[in-house]
């Protein structure tokens, strides 16, 4: 079942921020996810106005997800963003379907 990565970013070092964004395309594509929205225009419709950049990442299963962020590769490239307060970041990983009881 697909499972969907989804980060709330707020960019505080654009410099240091980008090494980051250009490691992690190739980390994604290892994992067999899949961009689906990355960065570009946006409305809050409820909630703080603290994050700036929204990213939705489709992967096959919730481990694939999981693993991908858990990996020492992208571990590596977060430490660009991590570091230094360049970027401020909430991820989430969801599997799909409804599970409403």
């Amino acid at each position: 079942m697909p499972a969907y990565w989804i980060a709330r970013a707020k960019i505080n070092d654009p410099v240091e921020y980008k090494k980051y964004t250009d490691l992690v395309p190739g980390i994604i594509e290892k994992y067999g996810g899949k961009v689906l929205a990355r960065g570009g225009k946006y409305e809050i419709m409820e909630g703080p106005e603290h994050f700036h950049r929204f990213v939705v990442i489709e992967f096959p299963t919730l481990a694939d997800g999981t693993a991908c962020f858990k990996s020492d590769e992208y571990n590596a490239a977060a430490a660009f963003r991590r570091a230094n307060g360049a970027g401020e970041v909430q991820t989430v990983v969801v599997e799909s379907g409804d599970a409403t009881i």
